[in-house]
């Protein structure tokens, strides 16, 4: 089966649409990446959306008219790729632009509940491209009591998983998260399993080049690399609640998005150097990445220092593109004994990954097979996911 696969993550800087060839069932399934694009939102669209997921309030109306657009957009997106690959989709999966995620559940009006939104109106997709498409993913494992996130670990398994390996797979997007892959975890020993957010990937290493420099992103790391880390500041960042909760934990803007940024930089001194601020930002990311897997791996009963050849460190994401945060974490986890890679190293280039992974899952989907992986979202069972709109 071909399937697209469409994500836009928490940083809000465009559309990703990964084509891919799935075949098998359940205990094996086989993934090709036929085509990747990556589609920037406008300006105008980016503000919009990074508005609506930081308002205290917004207009209804607003909410309903971006909820369509982006449908347009998804649609504009998808058919340019399947146009330029000359490829025959007979199915897609788009996750939608997340506006607000409450993972943990919280007493509203006298119940208590947790609650997701990704906007994106599917059926736009589905009438413009003349495909069915399988939308809002997340709710359906929030309905069996878990966190809806992360979803990748399924892809982890049913592409990562080694005879012989421990492979921890890091993922750097807005946010990060991490899965660990003992080996030989299938489809179906997939209570082995852990996987969990780990805190600011790229979000606000962005926020502060955005405020600072001006530029949407620190490219390749290259003006953190001029500065000096404030470990005092990067300790005090640590403090924030998330990190010393307990996995499995998910995380968005809502943690870690404006008012964390603003916080964050109200640590720094009136004369801290720009260039500092941007390597103590870099080195948060490093640092808490870090802390989460000395937590996976006590979660997991594995102690390191492993042996040379028996595990491996496979980062995949936008953050993986930034050398100095790299650098970084290569400090970090290669005294333990992990060789560090980039998914693209395996074969599956960092940038299409998310996308690839809501193709796997709308294919679960649309074979009514579950998608979440309960040990990493802290659902009580597996959960088919998501809703399927025809054209």
């Amino acid at each position: 089966m071909i399937v697209a696969g469409v994500m836009s993550g928490t940083s809000a800087d465009g559309i990703d649409v990964a084509i891919v060839r799935i075949l098998g069932r359940s205990r094996s399934l086989r993934l090709r990446l036929l085509a990747h694009e990556h589609v920037p939102y406008s300006h105008a669209v980016r503000e919009r959306i990074l508005s609506a997921m930081n308002a205290g309030s917004a207009r209804v109306a607003d909410l309903a008219r971006l909820n369509f657009l982006l449908g347009e957009l998804y649609a504009d997106a998808v058919e340019a790729t399947r146009k330029r690959h000359r490829a025959n989709l007979e199915l897609i999966g788009c996750h939608g632009q997340t506006l607000y995620h409450q993972g943990n559940a919280a007493v509203f009006l006298g119940r208590s509940i947790s609650a997701t939104w990704q906007t994106g109106e599917a059926s736009v997709i589905a009438a413009r491209t003349g495909v069915p498409v399988v939308s809002d993913f997340r709710p359906a494992d929030m309905a069996v009591g878990g966190h809806g996130a992360p979803l990748v670990p399924l892809l982890d398994v049913a592409f990562y998983s080694h005879r012989k390996k421990l492979r921890v797979l890091q993922n750097i997007g807005g946010i990060a998260n991490v899965t660990i892959l003992p080996p030989r975890t299938t489809l179906v020993s997939m209570e082995r399993v852990i996987g969990f957010d780990t805190g600011p990937g790229n979000m606000v290493i962005d926020a502060c080049s955005q405020k600072l420099f001006a530029k949407s992103y620190d490219e390749d790391g290259k003006i953190a690399a001029k500065g000096r880390v404030i470990e005092s500041v990067v300790k005090r960042a640590l403090q924030h609640p998330f990190f010393r909760s307990k996995p499995p934990k998910t995380a968005g803007r809502e943690q870690f998005g404006r008012e964390f940024t603003t916080q964050f930089l109200r640590l720094f001194g009136p004369r801290a150097r720009k260039p500092d601020v941007l390597a103590t930002a870099t080195a948060l990311t490093a640092a808490s990445i870090e802390q989460a897997l000395q937590q996976a791996l006590a979660t997991a009963k594995l102690r390191p220092p492993f042996a040379r050849g028996t595990v491996e460190y496979v980062v995949s994401g936008g953050g993986s593109q930034n050398r100095t945060l790299m650098q970084m974490i290569s400090g970090q986890v290669e005294p333990l004994g992990f060789h560090v890679l980039t998914s693209d190293d395996l074969g599956m280039p960092s940038q299409a990954k998310e996308a690839i992974a809501f193709a796997l899952l709308a294919y679960q989907t649309w074979h009514r097979q579950p998608g979440n992986v309960p040990r990493a979202t802290g659902a009580t069972r597996p959960a088919v996911l998501g809703k399927i709109s025809y054209p």
